[in-house]
């Protein structure tokens, strides 16, 4: 098993966030209370979900929809067993009965939703992770005939979000005081004390009531770079009554902005502060569109959020009358309790920008280093020790916290190195450049002719070349290869000595959408495999973070100074 533990120890959204991040294909199996549930991943992505007390399945689910009558179903179902249950029902569905494929999806979306919610209600017991390499297998994975697939998948981010709610909500609901009836033999006041199995049933209850925001449906254009956090605040404005248009970049904001104007609608308009110009350069093209919004559109109602603050353009926005806020950064749009103390805020300084009153201006004293420390705060749980660990789960805790220091600098490849030391005899830290790979840094490599630092340093292959760097940097995804018998990689070897490895890990990290340094791992002169890498490749994968909101802060901090 890659991975597994206790649930006490270790949540289902905790364990979600571990998939999707390490982007892993498998199945997760959890076992509480004698109940089993199921949730099938592809490349981080949940595309299957069951439950032994979640019953409901394709087929019931569309004739309730109205899609199909009992007789398709039948049909469907006979064509799947004369054809060996090669194909799934809702495709069979699709195909030879006219369904609308459409239908279809929503209705597989909607079910593995409430399964996987369902889930989140168990708050005992145990879960594995089985790792499938072969995409094709988790392809072919069939838990049931008639149960519910998707092709795309669900973010399992998101999935984490909604579940955690409905528990948080749960158990908000239960903690309050109940009137009991005269004679009942209850207490008249006390709380009830809360069961987290009985979660799921806020699935089939009205939702709370939300912030008083819209009467009718108010146009509200919403503009972020960030493809995460603009699905996330759209979902968020839909479900309280805006009308909303998300869009990515600055010119589509602007076309959008002067059609509503001709059509003689008064949008309210969210700015993200720090994305790129028009023109593709710097990092404050959200300064670049107000100042266009107030010069062509002056009585424009607009909010403007940013993940980080630039005290100088705060006092720019200031100035040109608009109220700023922070959002939650990409780092934190998994946490649910990030969001929920950052959603009153958001539609509180909505509403206030719809009744045409002032919304206060932040404060201009900011701790960049707390702004890093909270950007970098990704917190794992560590799992019990009733059950066995998988390699590394242990350490990433206290390995993230160290990565959470702004000050760490050129420390993160430092950092990487001493994590790496869990899972291989011997690793290298590879420079990626324009042209070329270049050694930077390493353990485990034995001296010869002086220096192993100096020997790292030394080595150079060309980034077009034929190596078994080749398939990482084109992919950008992690993986342990057996290495060919080519030219780069004898070069390799024999620079690195001890002979030639049955497999090496290679790692990238990837900062600004490019893969910026690669680490190399094997574990000569011994020969045993490299197994249990999830942890290692999840570090990885933030210290890439790292390293991008680091220079982040940096060139904010020189802008600051710059004065813009």
């Amino acid at each position: 098993m890659s991975l597994v533990g206790n649930l006490e120890d270790l949540g289902l959204g905790e364990i979600l966030q571990i998939v999707s991040l390490s982007r892993k294909s498998g199945i997760l199996r959890l076992h509480s209370r004698g109940r089993q549930g199921t949730i099938v991943f592809r490349l981080g992505q949940v595309i299957q979900a069951t439950s032994s007390t979640h019953q409901d399945n394709l087929g019931e689910a569309l004739i309730r929809k109205g899609a199909i009558d009992l007789a398709t179903l039948r049909s469907a179902l006979a064509y799947q067993d004369r054809e060996g249950f090669r194909e799934r029902l809702g495709s069979i569905l699709c195909n030879h009965h006219d369904v609308p494929a459409e239908i279809v999806e929503e209705v597989v979306r909607e079910q593995i939703e409430s399964v996987v919610y369902s889930l989140f209600a168990w708050a005992e017991g145990t879960f594995d992770f089985e790792l499938q390499e072969n995409l094709e297998a988790v392809d072919a994975i069939r838990l049931d005939p008639m149960q519910f697939m998707l092709s795309q998948g669900l973010n399992p981010q998101f999935l984490a979000i909604e579940g955690s709610r409905i528990v948080d909500e749960q158990r908000h609901f239960d903690a309050q005081p109940s009137p009991v009836p005269p004679g009942s033999g209850q207490p008249e006041a006390g709380r009830h004390e809360p069961d987290v199995d009985e979660a799921f049933d806020l699935l089939q209850m009205s939702p709370p009531a939300r912030a008083v925001l819209p009467e009718a449906d108010v146009p509200l254009v919403l503009v972020d770079d960030d493809e995460d956090t603009l699905r996330e605040l759209t979902v968020l404005l839909n479900r309280n009554g805006f009308r909303v248009f998300p869009f990515a970049r600055s010119e589509d904001t602007l076309i959008q902005v002067d059609s509503l104007h001709r059509q003689g609608e008064q949008p309210l308009v969210v700015v993200d502060l720090i994305m790129p110009r028009m023109d593709g350069t710097g990092i404050l093209g959200g300064m670049e569109l107000l100042e266009l919004l107030r010069s062509n559109f002056p009585t424009l109602r607009v909010l403007v959020v940013s993940d980080y603050h630039n005290l100088e353009a705060e006092r720019r926005i200031g100035q040109m009358g608009y109220p700023f806020i922070l959002k939650p950064r990409r780092a934190q749009l998994a946490d649910y309790q990030e969001l929920a103390a950052f959603a009153p805020l958001f539609l509180d300084n909505l509403a206030t920008l719809m009744a045409g009153k002032a919304v206060p201006c932040p404060s201009d004293v900011v701790n960049l280093a707390d702004e890093l420390r909270l950007e970098l705060g990704e917190d794992f749980a560590v799992m019990s020790e009733r059950v066995e660990p998988s390699t590394g789960i242990s350490l990433l805790r206290s390995m993230l916290s160290e990565l959470n220091d702004p000050g760490l600098g050129g420390g993160i490849t430092l950092l990487v190195l001493r994590f790496a030391a869990e899972f291989v005899n011997r690793a290298v830290i590879f420079v990626v450049k324009r042209d070329e790979i270049v050694g930077l840094g390493q353990f485990g490599i034995a001296d010869r002719e002086g220096s192993a630092d100096e020997q790292v340093r030394q080595l150079r292959i060309p980034r077009d070349a034929d190596s078994v760097f080749a398939e990482v940097l084109e992919a950008g995804h992690p993986a342990v290869i057996r290495p060919e018998q080519i030219f780069w990689n004898r070069y390799l070897f024999d620079k690195l000595g001890d002979g030639l490895p049955d497999e090496v890990f290679l790692g990238p990290i990837v900062s600004e959408g490019r893969v910026v340094a690669v680490l190399y791992g094997d574990n000569l002169p011994e020969l045993k495999p490299i197994c249990n890498t999830e942890s290692l490749e999840i570090f990885l994968s933030q210290a890439g973070i790292a390293m991008e909101k680091a220079l982040l802060a940096r060139k904010l901090q020189e802008n600051s100074r710059e004065g813009l």
